[in-house]
């Protein structure tokens, strides 16, 4: 990821935050402060509604070609599940930067590795 995009990212976390109603983010005025207002239910299904819609878009690019709109349609529905669930970083306290750095972090690493990595990890925790 280069440093325009951090910068990006970094931006819009700022403005989420600014939209918390802890920091006078106004439910009546703003969507993030509505869905921050509304608590995890109400962002944690739109994450899942902006999943199922970019999944269902990467689809339409399969089987109906690779078109320029099927492609703009795909990455406007990975932005919307990206803009959510940064509204569920900013609510846990947390920030693209801590994704970022776990990106980071599995640089490297098999995927294959890392997977078994977290299930013995998990494993050891729930016999703890």
């Amino acid at each position: 990821m280069n440093f325009s995009s951090n910068d990006s990212l970094a931006r819009l976390a700022q403005t989420i935050e600014s939209r918390k109603p802890a920091h006078g983010g106004d439910p009546e005025a703003s969507y993030v402060a509505r869905l921050l207002h509304r608590g995890p239910d109400a962002f944690l299904k739109k994450i899942g509604e902006e999943a199922t819609e970019a999944v269902m878009a990467a689809k339409d690019l399969d089987c109906a070609g690779n078109s320029e709109e099927l492609k703009g349609k795909f990455v406007g529905e990975v932005a919307d599940l990206w803009f959510h669930s940064m509204i569920a970083l900013a609510h846990y306290g947390l920030s693209p930067a801590d994704v970022i750095a776990e990106l980071e972090r599995r640089a490297g690493t098999s995927g294959i590795e890392e997977k078994a990595l977290r299930k013995a990890q998990a494993r050891d925790a729930s016999n703890d």
